[in-house]
C-alpha cells in the first residue's frame, strides 16, 4: 500500500467513525459498522487502529489538534485584544456549530473520564489562549484589570456551555456575536463604573 492510499484510507475511516459514533454512540458503534461505512474490510481497519478505543482517541485528538491549529492561525496577526477575543469566540463557537457531528461523536457515552488527558491538555491550551488575550488587553489599556486566570476559566466555561447546548438543547444556542458583545462589554474600559475587580 502506498503512502497516499494509506492517508486516503485513514481519512475515510475517520470520516466514517465520526458519523457512526454520532449516530450510535460509542457503545452502539462497532469496528464492523465503521469499516462498512468507510468501504474498507474489517481486517483493513485493524491495520490502522488496534481497537475501537484507539480509533476513538485518535479521532478525538485529531479534531482537537485541528481546532488548536485553526485558532493559532486565526489569531497570529491580530494586534487588537478586543478583536482577538471576538475572533477566538467566533471561531470556537462556529467550529462547534459547523462540526456538530464531532461534538455528538465525542460527547456521547464513553464517559467523561475517557480520553481525559487529551481533553485536559486541550482545555488548558484554550484557557491559555484566552488568558494571553486578556493579559495583552490589560497591558494595552484596552481591558480593565482582572484576575486573568479566573476570567479565562469563566469565558472558557461559557464556550463549553455553548457546546453542551449543541448536544442537549440546540434551541438554547446564542450567536457568537452576542457572546462577544457580552464578554467585551464586561472587559472594555468605560470609565470608573466597574463591578469590583476580581
Amino acid at each position: 500500500m502506498n503512502k497516499r492510499s494509506g492517508i486516503e484510507s485513514k481519512k475515510r475511516i475517520l470520516d466514517a467513525a465520526i458519523r457512526i459514533f454520532s449516530e450510535y454512540g460509542y457503545k452502539g458503534a462497532s469496528m464492523r459498522m465503521i469499516a462498512k461505512r468507510a468501504e474498507i474490510s474489517v481486517g483493513g481497519l485493524y491495520l490502522y487502529y488496534k481497537n475501537k478505543d484507539d480509533l476513538y482517541l485518535t479521532l478525538m485528538k485529531g479534531r482537537l489538534d485541528d481546532l488548536t491549529g485553526k485558532t493559532r492561525e486565526a489569531l497570529k496577526d491580530i494586534k487588537d485584544p478586543a478583536e482577538a477575543m471576538r475572533t477566538f469566540l467566533t471561531l470556537r463557537l462556529n467550529y462547534a456549530r459547523e462540526h456538530r457531528e464531532i461534538i455528538l461523536a465525542l460527547g456521547r457515552d464513553p464517559g467523561f473520564s475517557f480520553g481525559i488527558e487529551i481533553k485536559k491538555k486541550f482545555f488548558r491550551q484554550q484557557r491559555n489562549v484566552i488568558e494571553e488575550i486578556l493579559k495583552k488587553g490589560i497591558s494595552s489599556g484596552t481591558f480593565r484589570k482582572c484576575n486573568t486566570q479566573e476570567v479565562a476559566k469563566v469565558i472558557f466555561s461559557l464556550v463549553r456551555g455553548f457546546i453542551v447546548s449543541l448536544v442537549i438543547e440546540p434551541d438554547a444556542l446564542f450567536s457568537p456575536e452576542d457572546c462577544g458583545d457580552l464578554i467585551l462589554g464586561g472587559l472594555l474600559k468605560k470609565g470608573d463604573n466597574y463591578i469590583n475587580e476580581f
